[in-house]
């Protein structure tokens, strides 16, 4: 589908170089700042006390929330199936059993004055915490080789490492941001950066796929291989931008109005969109130049010997 063409070939290969420093840079930044102040996990990861508790009446997540940083409390406070039911989160505190820490709790909902029960308590160990963290970084190992020996097959061997490394670039990217801003990494946006591996590859294969067909057209047999991407990524722009644009008002719709329990999950998605575009377009498609694609790898001689049968000039 387009809405719109854009008829004039744009040379991005032309800055590539330019793009890729920049990407070099930031993505060196980012592992930086990984290394330095680390991802700022939350309790699925760490280990802490988890409440139910249920009100009589609807309550006010934000209110809660509010007071229990009062108290000195870092805790995520969530709705889960009613209004009227809460899931509170809390980190492990020193010196505080987790039945000292839900009393403490308990008194802090009673003094608002609202009637609440205490449902549940769970002590999630840091042990539990670990094994999510490992079995997390096995996720995006695993993905990240099945995307290669998906392309490698589908494509060529070139494709498959040129969109991993890309693809990988806006993973370590939001990670960065993520350790940048210490903003809390929890089990939702783990889940939003396998959502960007998965949504990057996409728009890589599309571009991939478009390079292939440009070039097995034998009415561009004379276009050099900068050229070819040039008009691969050219000709997937309206694709690109009406694909994107869609996604990410969706995502802006989670940002404001989603809450608390969906807010990094949809800032997690935001730079992932943002950077897919870019790596796809300023990343992944200069490496597949830089690693020596030629036409004859992918328009096979068998290819053009059947064209030839056929009638059409080679």
């Amino acid at each position: 589908m387009e809405f719109f063409k854009i008829r004039r070939v744009i040379p991005f290969m032309r800055h590539a170089l330019v793009f890729n420093i920049i990407s070099l840079i930031t993505f060196l930044l980012a592992v930086f700042f990984l290394a330095a102040k680390g991802l700022n996990f939350s309790v699925e990861f760490t280990g802490g006390t988890l409440m139910e508790v249920s009100f009589r009446e609807s309550a006010d997540v934000d209110r809660i929330r509010q007071a229990l940083e009062k108290a000195g409390l870092k805790a995520e406070v969530q709705n889960f199936g009613s209004s009227r039911d809460v899931l509170i989160r809390m980190h492990p505190e020193k010196m505080q059993s987790s039945a000292d820490l839900s009393q403490k709790v308990m008194g802090l909902l009673q003094a608002e004055g609202k009637l609440v029960e205490l449902r549940r308590v769970e002590f999630v160990g840091p042990q539990v915490g670990e094994e999510l963290a490992e079995y997390g970084a096995l996720a995006l190992l695993v993905t990240a080789v099945g995307i290669v020996l998906y392309l490698w097959m589908r494509f060529e061997w070139r494709f498959g490492v040129s969109a991993i490394i890309a693809n990988l670039h806006d993973v370590v990217i939001i990670l960065g941001c993520f350790a940048f801003f210490q903003w809390e990494f929890s089990l939702p946006v783990l889940a939003a950066v396998l959502a960007v591996l998965g949504y990057s590859v996409n728009e890589s294969v599309v571009v991939m796929d478009r390079v292939r067909e440009t070039f097995r057209n034998r009415k561009m047999r004379g276009l050099s291989v900068p050229q070819v991407i040039d008009h691969a990524i050219t000709a997937t722009m309206s694709r690109t931008i009406i694909t994107h644009g869609s996604t990410q008002l969706m995502v802006c719709s989670m940002l404001i109005f989603g809450g608390e329990t969906l807010h990094y999950f949809a800032v997690a998605l935001t730079i992932g969109i943002c950077f897919g575009i870019y790596s796809s377009v300023l990343v992944g498609s200069p490496l597949l130049m830089w690693l020596g694609l030629r036409r004859e790898d992918l328009a096979r001689p068998e290819t053009e010997k059947k064209a030839g049968e056929s009638g059409a000039v080679v």
